[in-house]
């Protein structure tokens, strides 16, 4: 499927996406007598999305189950044989750091702070960061730079980085890496990536035969706890149904087209 049109297929399957289209749809329909009736309907499912998914623990029941199938993994010590770390791109908000300098950071940070601290303990280990622009309102915000000088700032070795900025989603990062660094049996690559992202990063890079081993971060939920726990605010409730709805979708697109051998995989 071509890049364009699976990211806006996936911005329009969104449920708060869903949500607007029939408030709007509804809104015009109820203006035609002869269909009004279907503009209610749509207006009042528009409606009960936007509360329902906004205010009730829906997304948390999506992204939950996601974040524990790699909850397991222990991290390793620092005696433990580390080859080399794959920081997974996404963290990074190229187009402030274009603006503003430095690296700006979004609420994956955690992905390249946690990926830093596993780096500083295993010196040895090559540290690679996979990213390219992936947004299609997205033009010369290329992230690569700013991530390696923040890197180097932070004190790791230039020769020990490793940088690849031409994958625009998951697949690319998975096959680019791996045709990057080459990885030979028996290595350890620890892919350090947000906990609800993991099941479907750790099937794309072992159907592209890199066996890489999950470094779990980023937790969105605090534990089964969050499945009863409202939100405060709809827009925090809808941002979370987003995010679980379209990792569940990447998983099934994903396993459908091939480059997954498993609809959720596990460790």
């Amino acid at each position: 499927m071509p890049f364009t049109l699976s990211k806006i297929l996936a911005l329009m399957a969104q449920p708060s996406s869903v949500a607007v289209l029939c408030l709007l749809a509804g809104l015009w329909l109820t203006r035609h007598g002869a269909i009004s009736r279907l503009g209610r309907r749509l207006l009042w499912g528009g409606v009960l999305v936007l509360i329902v998914g906004g205010l009730l623990p829906v997304g948390n029941l999506l992204v939950l189950p996601l974040e524990q199938r790699f909850a397991a993994v222990p991290p390793p010590s620092a005696t433990d044989r580390v080859d080399g770390i794959i920081l997974l791109g996404g963290f990074e908000d190229g187009w402030v750091s274009a603006g503003r300098g430095g690296l700006g950071l979004n609420e994956a940070a955690e992905r390249v702070t946690e990926g830093l601290r596993l780096a500083l303990r295993h010196p040895d280990a090559k540290l690679v960061f996979t990213g390219g622009v992936g947004g299609l309102l997205s033009h010369n915000v290329d992230a690569v730079v700013p991530v390696a000088r923040f890197l180097t700032d932070a004190g790791i070795a230039e020769e020990r980085i490793v940088l690849e900025g031409r994958s625009r989603n998951t697949y690319e990062n998975a096959v680019f890496t791996r045709e990057l660094v080459k990885p030979a049996p028996g290595e350890r690559w620890y892919l350090v990536t947000s906990a609800f992202h993991m099941p479907r990063a750790i099937g794309l890079f072992r159907k592209a035969g890199f066996d890489v081993i999950a470094y779990p971060v980023d937790y969105r939920t605090r534990g089964p706890e969050d499945v009863t726990r409202l939100f405060e605010r709809i827009p925090q409730g809808l941002m979370r149904l987003d995010l679980g709805f379209n990792e569940w979708l990447g998983l099934v697109a994903y396993r459908a087209l091939g480059r997954t051998d498993e609809l959720f995989p596990a460790p």
